[in-house]
C-alpha cells in the first residue's frame, strides 16, 4: 500500500510507530516531526515489567536489545520505612534511559527509512491535508487531541497528591520504595535503575505537607526547562541517609499532580490518537512508554490489515483499547494508595505496611505465587499478634464477639443485623446514620440495657468526589458504635471509606462484599482495610 504517513511526535511511541508502519508498508512515506531537538528529552528513566515485553520484543527486538545492552534489570522490589528493607520478590522488571532509549529508537527509524525532522512544529491541519494518516502522538498535553476535543471527547481527572521527578547517582538495587516522615510531614520516593550510575528518583507527598514544606513557591507555568532548586535541596538532605549523601539530578524537574486521561474516541477523520494522547495511567502501576509502544503494534497491524482507513483505525481502537482500560482500572486503586500514603505510614508496622501496599491492586494468594517467603512473614506477624490465622481470628467488640472474621447481613423482623452465620446469637443490630439508636433494637427481643452494642450501616458513594461528605454524614456523630458496616459504592470507594472510619475514626469495620472467598477476606484483614467482611443479605455466606 503506497501511503504518506506523519507522525507528531518523536516520543518513543511516535518512533516505534513510525519504524512499525514502514516495517509493514515499505512503499509508504512516513515522516516524523519533533518539536525539539534530536538530543533533547524530559525525565529520566522508563520501567518495564517482563510481562510486558513479549508482545514488543514480538513486533521488533530494539527494546529487548536496547534493554539488554544499555539497561538494568531487576526481580525484587524494596519497601524501605521505620529503619526496615521489605523484599517482595517475583517482580520482574527492567529500565533504561529515556535518553538512550530514544537514540536507539530513532537509529531503528532511521535505517527502515522513516524520515526524521527535528525543530519541526507540526500543523495538524496541514498536515491532514497533505498526508493520508497523522498519527498524533504529541504526549500528555496533545496539541492535536485538543484542537479537535469535540471529535475525540478528551476527559481528565487531577490527582491530589503531589510528585517531583528527579535523578539520582545513588545507585539502587532495584525498584524501591522509601518511605519517611520529616518535619513537615511524609514524603516518599520511588527509586530504580536506569544505566550503570544514574536512578531515578520521583518523590510523592500530599499537598498540605508540600505546603508546610514550603515547595510551592516555583511557578510551573513557566516554559520547560528550569528545574526546583529549592526542592532539590530540601529532599537531598531529607533523604541524604537513604541515599549516602549522593546529590539528586535535574531535568525539568518541577511538582506536579498526576492526571489520568481518557478519550472516547482514539480516531477522527484520518487522524489517530497514539499513547499518551490518548490515555494515561499512574506510574506505580503501567508504563505510559510500554503502553504507547503497544498502541503503535496495533496501529501498524491494523493500517497493513486494512484497504480503507476508516476500517483500519475503527479495528486499531478496538484492538488496542481494551488493554489500556485495564491498566488504568488497576492504576485508580494504586493511585489513590499514593493519595493516602501518609496515613498508612502512621497507622501500620512496617511488615503490613508492605503488605498493605503490595495488596493494593492484587490479593493475597497471588502474592503467594509471587513470593512464598513474604506472605508467609505477613502471615506469621499476624498470628504472633492474634495467636491464628487472620480468618479464623475471633472479633472481639466488647459484649460481643464474631468467631470468625467473615459475617452476613441479615434481615429480621424488618431490621438489618450483621450476624455470624453459624450462630444466631451473634449478631449485631444496624442502623443507619440518621436514625435513632433505639430503633436500631426490634420489639421484643432483649437489649442487654441501655448499654447493648449497635453497629452502624452506611452506604459508600459511586464516586471519590463523595467520600469526604459521605464520611462527615456517617461518622460525625458523637455516639461510638461497637462497628461500622460499609456497604454499595465501589469497591475502591468502600474501603477509602472503610479505612476513614478505622484509621481515622478508630472504629471496627465490617465491608460488605458481593463475592468474598477466604482469600479476599484474608487480603482485607491482614492488610488493615478490614476487620470483619460480610456477604449482602440474600447472598452467598463468605
Amino acid at each position: 500500500m503506497s501511503l504518506a504517513v506523519a507522525c507528531i511526535g518523536g516520543g518513543p511511541g511516535g518512533l516505534f510507530a513510525a519504524t512499525l508502519l514502514k516495517q509493514q508498508l515499505p512503499d509508504a512515506e512516513v515522516t516524523v516531526f519533533e518539536r525539539n531537538r534530536a538530543d533533547d528529552t524530559y525525565g529520566f528513566g522508563v520501567v518495564f515489567s517482563d510481562a510486558t515485553l513479549a508482545k514488543i520484543n514480538d513486533a521488533d527486538p530494539v527494546l529487548i536489545e536496547a534493554l539488554r545492552e544499555h539497561g538494568t534489570h531487576w526481580d525484587t522490589i524494596e519497601v524501605r520505612l521505620k529503619g526496615e528493607r521489605i523484599p517482595v520478590g517475583g517482580n520482574g522488571m527492567a529500565a533504561i534511559s529515556r535518553k538512550t532509549l530514544l537514540s536507539l529508537l530513532q537509529a531503528r527509524a532511521a535505517a527502515q527509512g522513516v524520515e526524521l525532522r527535528f525543530e519541526a512544529e507540526a500543523d495538524v491541519d496541514d498536515l491532514r491535508d497533505r498526508y493520508d494518516l497523522v498519527v498524533a502522538a504529541d504526549g500528555a498535553n496533545s496539541r492535536t487531541r485538543e484542537r479537535f476535543a469535540e471529535a475525540f471527547r478528551p476527559s481528565v481527572v487531577q490527582a491530589s497528591a503531589k510528585f517531583i521527578w528527579f535523578g539520582t547517582s545513588y545507585m539502587f538495587d532495584g525498584l524501591t520504595f522509601v518511605h519517611k516522615e520529616g518535619p513537615h510531614g511524609v514524603f516518599a520516593v520511588h527509586g530504580y535503575p536506569i544505566s550503570a550510575d544514574v536512578s531515578t528518583f520521583i518523590v510523592e507527598t500530599d499537598e498540605e505537607t508540600w505546603r508546610r514544606a514550603g515547595l510551592d513557591s516555583f511557578d510551573v507555568t513557566q516554559p520547560p526547562g528550569p528545574s526546583d532548586e529549592k526542592t532539590r535541596r530540601y529532599l537531598e538532605e531529607l533523604f541524604t541517609e537513604e541515599i549516602d549523601g549522593q546529590p539528586l539530578l535535574v531535568n525539568n524537574s518541577r511538582w506536579g499532580n498526576f492526571r489520568t486521561r481518557r478519550a472516547g474516541s482514539w480516531h477522527a477523520g484520518n487522524v489517530a490518537l497514539l499513547g499518551d494522547a490518548a490515555h494515561t495511567a499512574h506510574f506505580s502501576v503501567g508504563s505510559g512508554t510500554k503502553m504507547a509502544m503497544e498502541d503503535a503494534i496495533e496501529l501498524a497491524r491494523a493500517v497493513a490489515a486494512h484497504d480503507k482507513l476508516e476500517d483500519a483505525l475503527a479495528s486499531y481502537e478496538a484492538a488496542a483499547r481494551p488493554s489500556v482500560e485495564r491498566i488504568q482500572g488497576a492504576a485508580r486503586p494504586s493511585l489513590s494508595w499514593w493519595e493516602h500514603f501518609g496515613r498508612y505510614h502512621g497507622a501500620f508496622d512496617p511488615t503490613q505496611f508492605a503488605f498493605h501496599f503490595m495488596s493494593r491492586s492484587i490479593g493475597r494468594a497471588k502474592l503467594a505465587r509471587r513470593d512464598p517467603d513474604f506472605v508467609a512473614a505477613v502471615d506469621a506477624a499476624w498470628r504472633e499478634a492474634h495467636g491464628r490465622d487472620p480468618v479464623d481470628t475471633p472479633l472481639d467488640l466488647g459484649r460481643l464477639t464474631f468467631p470468625r472474621r467473615t459475617a452476613h447481613i441479615v434481615e429480621r423482623g424488618g431490621r438489618r443485623y450483621v450476624a455470624d452465620p453459624a450462630r444466631d446469637d451473634v449478631a449485631l443490630p444496624l442502623r443507619e446514620p440518621a436514625a435513632r439508636r433505639d430503633d436500631a433494637v426490634p420489639e421484643g427481643r432483649s437489649t442487654g440495657g441501655p448499654d447493648a452494642p449497635w453497629g452502624l450501616w452506611i452506604t459508600a458513594p459511586e464516586t471519590e468526589e463523595g467520600l469526604p461528605a459521605a464520611a462527615r454524614a456517617a461518622l460525625a456523630g458523637g455516639e461510638r458504635p461497637a462497628l461500622v458496616a460499609v456497604h454499595g459504592g465501589t469497591p475502591l470507594t468502600r474501603v477509602l471509606l472503610a479505612e476513614e472510619a478505622r484509621l481515622a475514626a478508630g472504629l471496627p469495620v465490617a465491608l460488605v462484599e458481593e463475592e468474598a472467598d477466604d482469600d479476599r477476606v484474608a487480603t482485607l484483614v491482614l492488610s488493615g482495610r478490614a476487620d470483619l467482611v460480610a456477604a449482602p443479605a440474600g447472598g452467598s455466606d463468605v
